[in-house]
């Protein structure tokens, strides 16, 4: 079972690039994604120099080890499946994918497969008898302004390709409370509403509904059972804290907050 993208058999091929420092960025955005085979077509100007300044020094092994063609063709020979990028769509420019689709796509095809991810020149992109070369297109997905510098888009492909192959992180699966601390919470909580006159006593259940339902959805943890019951039990005795204080004539203290004009419910 593959996890991820096999990116030893991933190929980033630039395809007539005109300026050696986008090829220098795209050959850091690479190593940024652990990514290392770089091929160059027929560059208009391939000044190492220049291409080392933009890769840094993390890069320089993959700049080291570009391959340089003066054909496309040749440069694809050894691959056996090819992605060609685009930003233009049509008739003969179906994009198959997102990154992140060509990404799930490619974990199966690249175990066994080298896989080579063509990128055209930054003014013109490739053209349709150089997308002829491609079992797919991907597009990156733009607002209005479609233009992508190539180290950009490189980055961008790279890292959904560096993505797909991160494990899931495991979910922390906290113990949820049980019926049997969910009902006595349920049944305490009614008690305290209906001695409050928040809900009526002659049909609790009714009124209890909604809350048993908006408590459900949240999926109650045995600890904020724990909690619920907390607050239940300290209202119930501040009520008849109150309720007591109020028959002897004494008044709440005023450091709880509680309105002095307040002396406790009158005796039914």
């Amino acid at each position: 079972m593959h996890t991820g993208v096999t990116k030893e058999n991933i190929s980033i091929v630039l395809n007539r690039p005109r300026f050696p420092e986008n090829i220098g960025s795209a050959a850091r955005a690479m190593k940024n994604m652990g990514i290392s085979d770089l091929v160059v077509v027929a560059p208009e100007i391939f000044d190492k120099g220049r291409v080392k300044a933009l890769a840094t020094h993390a890069a320089l092994d993959v700049v080291e080890n570009i391959r340089l063609f003066d054909t496309l063709a040749k440069a694809l020979a050894p691959f056996s499946y090819v992605v060609g990028t685009t930003a233009r769509l049509g008739d003969k420019r179906q994009a198959l994918s997102t990154p992140a689709r060509l990404a799930e796509k490619l974990v199966p095809i690249s175990a066994a497969n080298r896989v080579a991810i063509v990128f055209g020149p930054e003014d013109r992109g490739l053209t349709n008898p150089e997308l002829s070369y491609c079992h797919s297109l991907v597009t990156i997905p733009t607002a209005d302004f479609s233009s992508l510098n190539l180290a950009q888009a490189v980055m961008i492909i790279s890292y959904e390709l560096f993505r797909a192959g991160i494990p899931a992180p495991k979910e922390f699966a906290p113990r949820l409370a049980t019926r049997f601390e969910l009902d006595p919470m349920y049944g305490q909580l009614t008690d305290l509403l209906v001695r409050i006159s928040y809900i009526q006593p002659d049909n609790p259940d009714h009124w209890m509904h909604k809350i048993r339902k908006a408590l459900s959805r949240v999926s109650l943890k045995a600890a904020e059972v724990s909690i619920i019951r907390g607050i239940c039990r300290q209202v119930n005795w501040y009520a008849k804290k109150c309720y007591s204080d109020g028959r002897k004539g004494l008044l709440p203290d005023p450091a709880l907050g509680i309105d002095n004009d307040f002396h406790g419910p009158t005796e039914s």
